[in-house]
């Protein structure tokens, strides 16, 4: 990601990236120690360039990485992240879920617990990394952390709330969403 947003130029077309991380645990640039690991679990951790504090990856889980001009999309930061956002809602009311934002806090929701964390990094006015969509996961490492940086957080993934489709019928869907809402580049 960061490779491709170094090489960019006005000509480069955008592109999104869907895949699946083994289990990690990335530190965002805004990363504070007290939301670590509270044990060691075997899971590493890499600090990364994006925002936010501390989140989990792992089998189960969608990451949508979004490589995007944002200057020729006319986008600034708060309305693609709530765009990302706009677009899990959309995918999961789709199977009949309700979800929403949170003020102060980015990601979907559904009731009290996290199923989709956001974090970004912008360069030259284009953007990278993107959002992770909790699909059908084994959610215990969150445990051991205060996920985006709220202690006692829950997390929970599309298949607790009742959603059967695979991880990349999913994909599809919350790309298809993603396209319909960002604006012509």
């Amino acid at each position: 990601m960061q490779e491709f947003t170094a090489r960019r130029t006005t000509k480069t077309r955008d592109e999104i990236w869907l895949l699946e991380h083994p289990q990690v645990y990335t530190l965002g640039v805004a990363g504070r120690p007290e939301h670590l690991p509270r044990s060691d679990n075997g899971i590493e951790i890499i600090k990364v360039d994006r925002g936010g504090q501390i989140t989990y990856h792992g089998p189960g889980q969608l990451v949508v990485y979004l490589l995007l001009d944002m200057r020729r999309r006319g986008l600034s930061i708060k309305p693609l992240v709530a765009l990302m956002e706009q677009a899990v809602i959309d995918t999961l009311a789709a199977h009949g879920v309700a979800s929403a934002r949170r003020a102060g806090a980015p990601g979907v929701y559904a009731g009290a617990a996290k199923v989709a964390a956001l974090g970004l990094r912008v360069r030259n006015g284009c953007c990278y990394h993107g959002l992770a969509l909790n699909v059908d996961m084994d959610l215990s490492p969150f445990h051991a952390i205060d996920p985006c940086g709220f202690p006692g957080l829950e997390v929970t993934h599309a298949r607790a709330l009742g959603i059967a489709d695979p991880m990349d019928a999913l994909g599809v869907q919350l790309v298809d969403r993603l396209l319909a809402l960002l604006p012509a580049g």
